[in-house]
């Protein structure tokens, strides 16, 4: 890419136009379509879904095939655009798969394509043992030849279901290896490219090994930027608008990828796409948090009904909390209190409650 890129210009992922270089990165658990949908509200040019097992396509497993593989039309087209953030560019949707197994790979990119997805990525990258231990996920690191094989295999059900056409580029995410000082996820991202027709790769220069800990190499990021004939998307240790610009201008990435920087922080989106000049002074009020907080119960009950979303929602709210603005003992026992409320509107009260006389301050 040109070094003169900037994270709200438009760049092509295979022949897929993406309206700008910020993208939501696949959160294991986490990353449905409203979870999407809210960063594409607030701005990013593509989201990757969660990781979805090829396998549990393969024998359709009902809550995968209803709800994980879940693309509601509004991810492409947001309705409303969020007040204060650019102009919401809608699709395109990334799914993001996990398997060792290439003909069960093959299979489930086909009914990915089927579904509706823009872009298929594959997990290989996964540093959580219980993916390792089935040989996806980091484990193919360790493994090039059956990398290759299940990469070639979703590239070919893409094409296929598509009609024979490359309508459906596929990405591949990896580590830069599986033990510290270890770079075979380089060596790999240049053999997945060449020999699988990877479109490109989604890079997170650490370790397995690490998980999320230490310093990412972006050295080694840089490198492969410079090295390899597609576009590199860089991932890991961005947890602030400062930090991700560092990192893209220091890389020459083609993208950014926010993981758990964006986790409860939508806004981040926005003040990366927002001109330097026209940046907001300060972070979201306390009203435009419970706000986005009661968007999110709003459409997680939308997603799995109400029982289900209770249980669900307990996750997010240690993300919002924080950014309610509130003394650390009203925030903690707002935290204890939400972890415990057995209905939304019980949740919905304590909200109200806790915010309601700050937010009258703000």
């Amino acid at each position: 890419m040109s070094v003169t890129a900037k994270l709200d210009e438009s760049w092509y992922l295979g022949s897929l136009r993406v309206p700008n270089r910020v993208l939501l990165a696949p959160l294991a658990g986490i990353g449905n379509w409203f979870v999407r949908l809210q960063a594409k509200r607030y701005g990013a040019g593509m989201a990757t879904s969660e990781m979805v097992s090829s396998h549990a396509i393969h024998h359709r497993n009902e809550k995968t095939c209803n709800e994980m593989l879940r693309i509601d039309p509004r991810e492409r087209e947001p309705d409303p655009p969020t007040p204060g953030a650019p102009p919401a560019p809608g699709g395109p949707v990334s799914i993001q798969l996990f398997g060792e197994d290439p003909a069960v790979m093959r299979e489930a990119a086909a009914v990915v394509v089927v579904r509706g997805a823009d872009v298929i990525d594959i997990n290989m990258g996964c540093p959580v043992p219980k993916v390792r231990k089935t040989g996806a996920g980091a484990a193919l690191l360790d493994d090039p030849e059956l990398a290759l094989a299940v990469a070639r295999a979703a590239v070919e059900g893409a094409r296929d279901a598509a009609g024979g056409r490359d309508r459906v580029p596929v990405t591949v995410k990896l580590r830069s290896g599986v033990r510290p000082g270890e770079d075979s996820g380089f060596e790999l991202a240049h053999r997945l490219v060449a020999e699988a027709g990877v479109a490109a790769i989604g890079f997170h220069p650490r370790s397995a090994a690490v998980h999320h800990k230490g310093q990412p190499d972006y050295e080694l990021a840089t490198r492969l930027v410079q090295s390899l004939p597609a576009p590199v998307i860089l991932t890991g240790g961005m947890d602030d608008a400062d930090s991700v610009r560092e990192a893209f201008a220091a890389t020459g990435a083609a993208a950014v990828m926010l993981a758990r920087g964006a986790l409860g922080n939508p806004w981040l989106f926005t003040e990366l796409l927002t001109p330097a000049a026209c940046e907001p002074a300060r972070g979201p009020t306390r009203a435009q948090v419970l706000t986005e907080l009661q968007w999110t119960l709003a459409r997680a009950v939308e997603h799995l009904g109400e029982q289900r979303a209770t249980r669900y929602l307990r996750k997010f709210y240690p993300w919002y909390v924080p950014r309610l603005q509130l003394d650390a003992g009203a925030a903690r026992d707002l935290q204890e209190s939400l972890q415990s409320a057995p209905t939304l509107t019980q949740v919905h009260e304590l909200l109200d409650a806790a915010c309601k006389p700050a937010a009258l301050a703000v």
